[in-house]
C-alpha cells in the first residue's frame, strides 16, 4: 500500500511547496485537483499543454511522488446540453494531460440529474443511471485510445450510489480502462452507516477485481449528518479494508482524504499501525 494526500488538504502554497511537504510528511503519492491547487497559473483546457503535462511530471518525480489521482470531478449527466459538452471537454483534456503524465487514473464522482450537481430522489433511479452510462461510455473510450485508467467513485448521494450500481456500469461498458476508486465513506449515509461492515463487505466482494485507488477517511455523526474527518478521528474500523488491500492489492495508491496541516500525520500513521497489526 503507498499512501497518498489529497493535495488541496496541504497547507495553502503553490504545488511546488506542497508536494515538498507531501514528502516530508512521509507520502508516496498525491491526489491532484488542478483547480484547487494551482492559482498562480492557469489550468483551463487551453492550458493543459503536452509542456504542462511534462513540468508537472518532473516536479512530482523530483519528490518522489506518484500522481495517484487527477481529479476532475464534473457531472457527466448535466442535464444541459450545452454544459455537458463543456464537461466532456474537460474530461477529455484531462484524459490528454494524464496520459503525458502518467497518472494511476483520472478519477470522477458520478453526478446528479440537476444541474446543481445535488442529492435528490431521481439519482438514484435507473433513469439515471443509464444517462451516466451513456455520458461515460465517449469519455471511456477516450481513455482507451490514450491508454489511460478512468476511475469512478461511488457515492451515496450520486447516481452510482452503491456497489451493485457501480458494478452495472462496469459491465454496461466492459472496459479495461473503467476501474472503480473505493472511497468506503461515500457509500454510507444516515439510513445506512450503522451497517457499514457489511456494506464495505458487499462493495469488497462485488468490485474489488476492478479496485484501483482507496480513499481513506473517517465520519461522526454531528447535527444528523455525516460529516468527513480524518483517518482515525471518527467512528470507522479500517480493520476489513486494510486486511483486503494487504491481501490483494500490493502496493496499491491509497490517499488520505479530509486531512488538515495538523493531523496529516496522525491519520497516515493510524493507517500504517492498522497495517502492521494485521
Amino acid at each position: 500500500m503507498q499512501l497518498g494526500i489529497r493535495l488541496h488538504d496541504i497547507k495553502k502554497a503553490p504545488l511546488e511547496e506542497r508536494l515538498k511537504i507531501a514528502k516530508e510528511q512521509g507520502f508516496a503519492c498525491g491526489h491532484l485537483a488542478l483547480s484547487k491547487v494551482i492559482s498562480e497559473y492557469p489550468v483551463d483546457d487551453c492550458a493543459l499543454t503536452p509542456g504542462l503535462a511534462l513540468y508537472l511530471k518532473r516536479i512530482f518525480a523530483e519528490n518522489g511522488l506518484d500522481v495517484a489521482v487527477l481529479g476532475c470531478y464534473l457531472n457527466l449527466a448535466n442535464p444541459n446540453e450545452g454544459s455537458l459538452r463543456k464537461i466532456t471537454k474537460r474530461y477529455l483534456t484531462h484524459i490528454r494531460l494524464a496520459s503525458l503524465l502518467g497518472v494511476g487514473v483520472v478519477g470522477t464522482e458520478t453526478g446528479a440529474v440537476n444541474e446543481s450537481y445535488s442529492f435528490e430522489e431521481r439519482n438514484h433511479s435507473d433513469e439515471a443511471l443509464e444517462i451516466f452510462i451513456k455520458n461515460l461510455r465517449p469519455v471511456v473510450s477516450y481513455a482507451e485510445k490514450m491508454g489511460v485508467i478512468m476511475a469512478i467513485e461511488p457515492v451515496f448521494k450520486h447516481i452510482v450510489c452503491n456497489p451493485k450500481r457501480a458494478r452495472r456500469v462496469l459491465d454496461a461498458i466492459d472496459s479495461p480502462n473503467l476501474q472503480i476508486i473505493f472511497d468506503p465513506v461515500n457509500l454510507l449515509d444516515l439510513s445506512n452507516y450503522e451497517r457499514r461492515e457489511e456494506i464495505f463487505a458487499e462493495a469488497i466482494e462485488v468490485l474489488g477485481e476492478d479496485i484501483a485507488v482507496v480513499h481513506l477517511k473517517d465520519f461522526v455523526v454531528k447535527d444528523e449528518e455525516l460529516v468527513s474527518v480524518a483517518a482515525g478521528t471518527g467512528e470507522m474500523d479500517y480493520t476489513q479494508i486494510i486486511r483486503f488491500i494487504k491481501e490483494r492489492k500490493p502496493f496499491i495508491h491509497a490517499t488520505m482524504e479530509n486531512t488538515t496541516p495538523e493531523n496529516a500525520v496522525a491519520a497516515r500513521t493510524y493507517i500504517q499501525e492498522i497495517w502492521n497489526s494485521l
